[in-house]
């Protein structure tokens, strides 16, 4: 959708008086100005916390003890529908501060940190152009390497209070209480299993988790008041009826089976901007008011800039929801997921709302894989142990299985998410506009994730990911989507495809065409041959692929192929390798020497499959 403040490429500039008013708009609408400029922009205070979702009274939560929120939505407006277009704290954070998703720019994997074009900024960048003082305290993990401190004023310790007099600030003030970590190391509190707490259906109920979920309210109501202190000093500093305030959490959280997932758990979160008097005239309604507007946080850096008056730049990919240059109202919010940490997965959702529908492109792996810093928390330790023990029900057994290949969930009746509607005859129309809705996006943006990320990585060597994928001939990325789509669907009808696929010259299709084998598991027998000749593949990552279905197959002396991977110079492709020796079981159990080289080589992720790897075998 066309913005009002931008100007065509394409318009003709017109001659004599026609010409000074046009120079005249231009010099107006230049991003480049001062705060004497601009006397009457506003304050913009962000007051951000972790890992947490919408668990506020303000939100209908009626265990929550949450005053200060509950008065922040009596002053403001309260989103219902907030997302985070990642369930997960880096890719999230750098779709926020470039107003561009993820997944275009190859950063949708956790603490992928590639480059992305020089073109593209982090938004504080156009807030200090046009006058304002821009303080960071104090996250910085923006998940790429374009971070130039220059685009703050001030970050660590940054604080409005070190403007200059009279200059408009735009102020962080990022607060860690909730994050995952203040449930790491804690213990069963036997008054709180006393306690009157209804779990969510996918959860057991065991002491560790009934304890961790009480204490996690306990944690909701710390964050509460420290909340309630920041938006205290901004009124003892006289500025709050010049300030906006926007408050929100960077994702889901915190118990297993939120953060880092693409469920509503995951990624809805708690949005609420208050307007002083002063701005009324920005504000969306009056105070008070909750709206179903949807939005994510591609949105952010746009509507900051629409609310400072700057302009927006082309590149962005979100749309303003507040200020002079708002859109319509979006139809749906657009999720991702890559890589978490050190185990590979690959999943896009879509919601409008009500419904969520979700595309697991890797439906092999379970949702349940084991994360190193997860695992730290006593309720996925548990829920683990309830599982093998054989102690959940259907519903908390589907964390630790094969995934099905869409899921579709109706939040409105089914807040929890446990009932998958992708086969519902009654629900086939709305399945099917979100699928569709699903592929005009990710072909939109360029996604980049229909390359395993070693692959992404080499084919973008010498330019950014961003414009690799921009470019047809080596990204195809319509003929990636249809492999991985058909790979995907467990449909062994498909094999004589997949095996037809594995001669393509697209080493991308032949990943996915292997893939489709690795899905299919003992139905992708006949593919046996074929599979063996990708073993030579020029593409490690397709080699790994091929090696682990054929060793899941009885083909154990295929591993060797793995292993041989481990000494590839990519490190992708090593973690890769890592991942496949998790899942080829005992024929790992005599590589724990190799698996432990390349972890003293590549070290980070590759260190904790290793460590993963030599506990599960005893190495």
């Amino acid at each position: 959708m066309t913005r009002s403040v931008r100007f065509p490429a394409s318009t003709i500039v017109p001659i004599g008086f026609g010409l000074i008013v046009w120079l005249a708009i231009l010099v107006v609408a230049s991003p480049v100005a001062t705060a004497a400029d601009a006397p009457d922009r506003p304050n913009i205070l962000w007051i951000t916390s972790e890992d947490n979702g919408p668990f506020f009274g303000c939100y209908g939560d009626k265990r929550a003890q949450t005053p200060n929120f509950d008065k922040l939505a009596s002053e403001g407006i309260l989103y219902r529908h907030a997302y985070a277009n990642a369930p997960v704290c880096a890719p999230t954070r750098c779709t926020i501060i470039t107003g561009v998703y993820g997944p275009s720019m190859g950063t949708q994997h956790m603490r992928s940190t590639y480059d992305i074009p020089d073109n593209i900024k982090l938004f504080p960048r156009y807030l200090r152009e046009v006058g304002y003082f821009c303080s960071n305290n104090s996250k910085t993990d923006y998940n790429h390497s374009g971070y130039d401190s220059s685009d703050w004023d001030q970050i660590s310790k940054g604080h409005y209070e070190n403007r200059k007099p009279g200059q408009p600030f735009f102020s962080v003030f990022n607060l860690g209480t909730s994050h995952e970590s203040s449930l790491h190391g804690s213990r069963v509190v036997p008054e709180y299993l006393e306690e009157d707490f209804e779990l969510p259906p996918y959860h057991p109920d065991t002491p560790e988790i009934r304890s961790n979920w009480v204490q996690y309210y306990k944690i909701i109501t710390r964050l509460d008041e420290q909340v309630g202190q920041i938006l205290a000093d901004l009124e003892t500093a006289g500025l709050a009826e010049d300030t906006i305030v926007f408050y929100y959490s960077d994702h889901g959280g915190i118990l297993t089976r939120s953060k880092r997932y693409l469920f509503d758990t995951g990624t809805r979160v708690p949005m609420i901007v208050r307007f002083p008097k002063k701005y009324q005239h920005l504000a969306p309604d009056k105070p008070g008011t909750q709206t179903d507007r949807i939005v994510s946080f591609v949105d952010l850096a746009p509507t900051v800039l629409s609310l400072a008056g700057a302009k927006i730049p082309d590149y962005m990919q979100g749309e303003p929801f507040l200020g002079p240059q708002q859109t319509e109202p979006r139809d749906y919010a657009y999720l991702f997921r890559g890589r978490m940490d050190e185990w590979y997965d690959m999943m896009r959702a879509v919601t409008d709302g009500r419904y969520r529908y979700i595309r697991n492109y890797n439906p092999h792996r379970i949702y349940g894989q084991h994360l190193a810093y997860l695992w730290q928390m006593p309720a996925t330790r548990s829920w683990e142990k309830a599982y093998l023990e054989g102690k959940c029900n259907e519903i908390q057994s589907q964390f630790w299985l094969p995934k099905p290949p869409e899921e579709l969930f109706d939040t409105q009746a089914d807040p929890w998410e446990v009932n998958n509607l992708a086969d519902s005859p009654a629900h086939r129309e709305i399945l099917e506009r979100m699928r569709q809705a699903n592929r005009e996006h990710l072909l939109a943006i360029r996604d980049s994730g229909f390359l395993p990320e070693g692959m992404m990585l080499d084919r973008a060597e010498g330019s950014t990911i961003y414009e690799m994928v921009r470019d047809p001939k080596r990204y195809p990325l319509e003929r990636l989507m249809a492999a991985a789509e058909l790979a995907g669907e467990r449909d062994p009808a498909h094999l004589p495809e997949l095996i037809e696929m594995m001669d393509d010259e697209e080493g991308g299709v032949r990943y996915w065409a292997a893939t489709g084998c690795l899905v299919l598991g003992e139905q992708s027998k006949p593919a046996a041959e074929a599979l063996k000749k990708l073993l030579d593949d020029p593409c490690g990552d397709v080699r790994i692929t091929a090696a682990e279905t054929l060793c899941l197959l009885g083909h154990g002396e295929a591993a060797k192929v793995i292993v041989e991977a481990l000494e590839a110079d990519n490190a992708s492709v090593v973690l890769h390798a890592t991942n496949a020796l998790e899942y080829i079981g005992e024929a790992a159990k005599n590589h724990l020497d190799a698996i432990e080289a390349a972890a003293q080589r590549k070290g980070s992720y590759v260190r904790r499959v290793a460590d993963r790897l030599k506990a599960k075998f005893g190495g």
